[in-house]
């Protein structure tokens, strides 16, 4: 697996590794960085941060990293199915010492069915936290972007779950450590109730979540940058400057509703959305 791994990352090196536009100059330290990234993620021992590589104050050098990443994954085959926004709740910015959002990419290897068992070891360092998931129904691509143009663009909205991961050894994370390993994503369950818009109301939606019985989690829309529609106009401009504009057909997981919790192997999740109904997975001890 580390082999494939390497030859991957020679490959996506060798294609410019990113959709940055034009010929633009990778900054130093980006390569070395996904380098890093890449091997904790092939031999799933997490690994120091980023940031003495890249530094903290420069967050397009971090997404340069998550870009070359990313195109390592899509090398060995995985494709990409949407967008997550992280860190878009106080409480959980709160928890990882950050002040500001970020966003990551969603591959197919990621998605698991409501109910489902989602392997302990998939996902490093596993933390699970409840969201609104929004599938596109439009692109948001060209022209104006406001909150209007993004009500109009979604098809659906599902209850969802996102076990979020981290390569870096004990969440030592600062903005761009996280941003460099794609936002900490990890994994992602969606709820099997699809609702319009017409009747469902984001900001307004109220979230409990639980694992093995126990409430660990609480809040609602209005704890996701306000609105989680607010979330993903954010995303939509943010991706599109960097040249990756949202697609119909995208799922967006529009970020935390209230803390994230740790999980431990066998766990038990469900959260409950107010109109989208409850989504859950359990988190198996098995391998990937």
């Amino acid at each position: 697996m580390v082999n494939e791994i390497r030859q991957a990352q020679r490959a996506a090196a060798a294609q410019g590794g990113l959709r940055e536009a034009g010929a633009r100059q990778v900054p130093q330290g980006v390569a070395e960085a996904a380098d890093r990234l890449l091997e904790a993620a092939a031999t799933r021992v997490p690994c120091t941060p980023v940031r003495d590589l890249i530094g903290t104050g420069d967050t397009g050098a971090a997404y340069a990293v998550q870009q070359r990443v990313t195109a390592a994954r899509l090398e060995r085959g995985a494709r990409v199915v949407g967008h997550k926004i992280g860190l878009t709740s106080s409480a959980v910015q709160h928890q990882l010492g950050v002040d500001q959002p970020d966003f990551g990419v969603l591959l197919d290897d990621m998605g698991y069915a409501d109910g489902g068992t989602v392997p302990y070891t998939s996902v490093l360092q596993p933390r699970v936290e409840a969201e609104v998931a929004f599938v596109l129904g439009e692109d948001l691509a060209e022209g104006p972007l406001d909150l209007a143009r993004v009500r109009a663009a979604v098809d659906h909205a599902v209850a969802a779950l996102e076990i979020c991961g981290s390569r870096i050894a004990g969440w030592d994370i600062t903005l761009s450590d996280t941003v460099a390993d794609n936002a900490s994503a990890g994994a992602f369950v969606l709820g099997r109730e699809r609702h319009g818009l017409s009747e469902f109301e984001p900001r307004t939606a109220v979230m409990e979540m639980s694992v093995d019985g126990r409430t660990v989690s609480e809040g609602t829309g209005a704890d996701c940058l306000g609105d989680p529609l607010a979330a993903v106009l954010w995303l939509a401009r943010s991706a599109r400057d960097l040249g990756d504009p949202l697609r119909a057909g995208h799922v967006v997981l529009s970020g935390a509703l209230g803390p994230m919790s740790p999980l431990a192997p066998g766990a038990q999740v469900t959260a409950a959305i107010g109109g989208l109904g409850t989504v859950s997975a359990s988190f198996g001890e098995g391998t990937v």
